[in-house]
């Protein structure tokens, strides 16, 4: 049995610079140490890491600052908010329950919770677990209704969007599209079959068993916690800032556990010592659409490749919490990564770790790798392009002498043909030309959904146009009324009660670009503009109705009254 060693980065790094030779497994430490160095500070948040291999922890270290204004390092036992790590215990909860005959996976989510609208074709608790349901972002839900990003978000609002929603992004098993909304509404199922909330059933089923003894999901953020990590963000101008998530909801997020904690649930991952090989099945076997496809999601986990081994991974991210649990079943390597910095990289870090000890293994690159091109002219592909399924737009420019998304340091790397993948990724972005000569392009990340978007060939409208876009659109689905305007500077500005003021830019005909996503203006039969929609990765077409001129009169002389 190896046993686990705690080691301060400092000490280690003292003991390496006056000692002797070192042996092959030092060696790896400092090698560690290297790639931890840049989190590795008293002034800059760090990490927590742990290490195990064949079910036994090898090594636990902590990196940098758990509290930057006290001063508090990472340590062994620092509890940090893991985020979406906790959607694996909460399937697990719902495999449990399937496994006690309370429940099954092809129930109607309806079944447990008849407050959610009924959308025409039921979603099953297994288009929850594996993200094939079609459910809008809540957070974003919550975020258009006027929520701001350090507001407290609980579960009853969340149920309230979703309950508001009259449609779906999709209908349930078509496409896979990653979202928190069926996370939340899984641990509602669990209140509402086990008569305990999920912190409960949780704590007596899952962690208790396994000895976790410092993991618990939050219910109250004003909770005290012993050991627990702040969170941190980049401040303009240099240094740090507080960025703690306000969270009293869970299910989708809200896992507070240490990292040597999740050694010991990566490891029931493969022994099936609490639950058993049925439930755990449930988490490590992968999602299917209706066309048979598999979606690379289980229950919680992501189901990946990684560089030719398999893995069983998922990552978090919250505020100023990163966090990355990366397990090969095949070669019992787990390693875990807890981070209290956002703009820290998790998943970079585990798997350099695991490069480490499983590189010999490894037999293809991470990335695709480069080639030079000779047919495709990467300047003649900058423009904007839209997708007809989900009303996203993406712009593209070539500059620094790159392809590149407008607003992402990204350069796009060319690795074939009229294919490229953004920096050090494996998505792959590849333009086709279409009929009339059109450029088409189509995006494929991890998930088997591939995106398809179009040229936009309409033109940008003139300053003179844009009045006519100006005036008050309610949407019912958010309880909320936009105002559109032209502001001082020519551009039009979306804006709604608590702040919110988004620049839009214009791409091309009744369709424009902001912070929240493409924002697409319709028209009734007679050409006027009657609506707008609000469309994004995670939500599409959020309807608002554009008000006539009296009643948004009256809108405004409301809002005005003290």
């Amino acid at each position: 049995m190896r046993a686990a060693r705690f080691v301060p980065s400092y000490a280690l790094a003292a003991a390496l610079a006056c000692g002797p030779a070192v042996a092959s497994s030092d060696e790896r430490d400092a090698k560690i140490d290297a790639i931890f160095a840049p989190w590795s500070g008293p002034a800059t948040p760090g990490c927590a890491l742990a290490i195990a291999r064949d079910g036994e922890p090898e090594r636990i270290r902590g990196y940098g600052m758990a509290n930057l204004e006290h001063s508090v390092p990472v340590a062994a036992d620092s509890v940090f908010h893991v985020a979406s790590i906790s959607k694996q215990f909460t399937a697990f909860a719902i495999a449990l329950l399937a496994q006690d005959g309370k429940l099954s996976l092809d129930d109607d989510v309806r079944k447990y919770l008849p407050q959610l609208p009924d959308y025409g074709k039921p979603i099953t608790l297994a288009h929850l677990l594996h993200h094939t349901n079609g459910l809008r972002e809540q957070g974003q839900l919550l975020n258009l209704s006027g929520w701001r990003g350090d507001d407290l978000y609980t579960q009853d609002d969340m149920l309230a969007a979703l309950s508001r929603q009259t449609r779906t992004n999709f209908d349930p098993g078509e496409e896979v599209l990653y979202g928190n909304a069926a996370y939340t509404l899984l641990a509602e199922v669990v209140r509402n079959v086990s008569g305990m909330p999920l912190r409960r059933f949780a704590d007596e089923r899952i962690f208790q068993p396994l000895g976790m003894r410092d993991t618990r999901f939050q219910e109250d953020h004003n909770e005290v916690v012993a050991h627990r990590a702040q969170a941190y963000a980049a401040r303009e101008g240099g240094g740090w800032r507080s960025s703690v998530p306000n969270y009293d909801h869970n299910g989708s997020t809200s896992l507070l556990t240490t990292a040597g904690d999740l050694l010991k649930w990566q490891r029931n991952l493969i022994d099936a010592r609490v639950g058993g090989a049925k439930a755990l099945a449930v988490l490590r076997t992968s999602g299917r659409l209706n066309d048979g496809t598999e979606t690379g999601y289980g229950g919680g986990l992501r189901l990946q490749d990684y560089r030719g081994l398999p893995s069983v991974a998922h990552d978090g991210a919250d505020a100023g919490f990163r966090s990355d649990a990366v397990l090969f079943p095949d070669h019992g390597l787990a390693v875990v990564a807890l981070c209290n910095g956002a703009s820290i990289a998790p998943g970079e870090l585990t798997r350099k770790v695991a490069e480490l000890y499983l590189g010999e293994r490894m037999t293809r690159p991470a990335f695709a790798p480069a080639v030079r091109l000779r047919r495709t002219d990467p300047v003649a592909l900058a423009g904007n392009y839209w997708s007809a399924l989900t009303d996203e737009v993406v712009r593209l420019e070539f500059k620094d002498g790159a392809l590149r998304q407008v607003g992402t340091p990204a350069a796009f790397v060319p690795i074939g043909e009229g294919a490229f993948r953004p920096g050090e990724s494996d998505h792959l972005w590849r333009f086709q030309s279409a009929r009339g000569g059109a450029t088409e392009l189509s995006i494929r990340d991890f998930w088997p959904t591939v995106r398809r978007f179009a040229r936009i060939a309409d033109p940008v409208p003139q300053a003179a146009a844009l009045p006519a876009f100006a005036g008050l659109y309610r949407s019912a689905e958010t309880a909320t009324t936009y105002e559109v305007r032209v502001a001082d500077d020519g551009r039009l500005r979306l804006q709604w009660p608590r702040g919110y003021v988004v620049a839009l830019d214009a791409v091309g005909g009744d369709r424009f670009l902001g912070s929240r996503g493409t924002v697409s203006f319709t028209r009734d039969a007679g050409g006027a503009v009657d609506g707008l929609t609000i469309s994004n990765r995670r939500l599409r077409r959020l309807q608002a109705q554009r008000l006539p001129a009296q009643a948004a009169n009256e809108t405004v002389a409301i809002a005005a009254r003290p």
